[in-house]
């Protein structure tokens, strides 16, 4: 039995579907669920940590059901929410204290362990107000960890956090994960979910329509992806074989099935249009490729075809 599993997960508010008939088993790895706003990715976290009851489908932790055994699956698993939840008025040692009396953790040579283990030792009696908000999150993990949890929930673990900030909290849910802990992420940093994710799955409109690592992910949308640096004002040209999947600024990105082919048409359609390509850039498709082809922009109105991205994966 996997630590973490689903079947049939279903959460609906009124006639919204949030999470649709969800199947899903995780077990001792590190695993990303990723999805737009509203996809219903924290929806599903709250229902796999007990604090929402599903409308249908059943889920376990730890061969625990969540809703006829809630206490018990609280007692094996730690929820590390999107919102900080650290008290400021007190010490690095004193907000993990406080966490290891909740779960009857007699002593502090567990909480000076994980104090340790998150790097903390130094400022431990600190107050957590003088704390970075990297070393904030670190210690959101020590609180979350001082009872050795036999699984971990983490809501968007890294936002708001610099790069350094983001390497450090990864470094310490890997090493989590290498000890044997079963990490549940959701995250909207794609470069992230990619490096130090052994499985993510796609989740759009309450629907979980891909599961697998990142690299076979990647592999099965195939084809290429073209990164354009034009001088504005432009109007992104189209041609054949060629779909525009995002643009940021003066950076236009398309996927093509054969580069080779759709490049200079691409060029010549600028070219024709008046706007200078000051830079050309081909390359394997990102994390970013496959969720713009399995999510779309549903956080920005767009819609997810899930009957052509299937057709898609079968002719891949």
């Amino acid at each position: 039995m996997a630590t973490i599993e689903a079947a049939g997960l279903t959460r609906r508010f009124g006639e919204l579907v949030a999470v649709d008939d969800l199947d899903l088993a995780v077990d001792h790895e590190v695993f990303g669920l990723l999805g737009p706003n509203g996809s219903g990715k924290t929806t599903t976290v709250l229902m796999l940590t007990t604090l929402l009851r599903p409308t249908s489908g059943t889920a376990s932790v730890s061969g625990c059901d969540v809703v006829r055994e809630a206490a018990r699956v609280r007692e094996r698993i730690s929820y590390v929410p999107q919102d900080m939840a650290v008290d400021i008025k007190l010490s690095g040692r004193e907000n993990v204290s406080f966490f290891a009396a909740l779960y009857g953790v007699p002593g502090r040579d567990r909480v000076d362990e994980v104090l340790a283990i998150m790097d903390l030792a130094e400022r431990a009696d600190d107050l957590a107000g003088t704390y970075s908000g990297g070393m904030r999150r670190r210690l959101e993990l020590a609180q979350a960890l001082v009872h050795e949890p036999e699984a971990l929930f983490l809501d968007e673990p890294t936002i708001g956090l610099d790069v350094a900030g983001r390497q450090a909290i990864w470094a310490h849910i890997t090493e989590l994960r290498r000890r044997g802990m079963t990490v549940f992420v959701t995250t909207h940093y794609m470069d992230e979910a990619d490096h130090a994710c052994d499985r993510v799955g796609v989740i759009a409109k309450g629907r979980l329509v891909a599961v697998d690592a990142p690299a076979v992910l990647r592999r099965q949308l195939g084809g290429e992806r073209i990164s354009l640096r034009v001088d504005l004002p432009a109007t992104p040209v189209t041609v054949e074989g060629a779909r525009l999947v995002r643009r940021e600024d003066d950076e236009l990105i398309y996927h093509a099935d054969d580069a080779a082919e759709t490049v200079p048409a691409l060029l010549a359609g600028f070219a024709a249009a008046g706007v200078r390509v000051r830079g050309l850039e081909v390359a394997a498709p990102t994390l970013d490729d496959v969720f713009l082809a399995l999510a779309g922009r549903q956080d920005e109105g767009g819609s997810f075809d899930y009957r052509r991205f299937r057709n898609l994966m079968r002719r891949r």
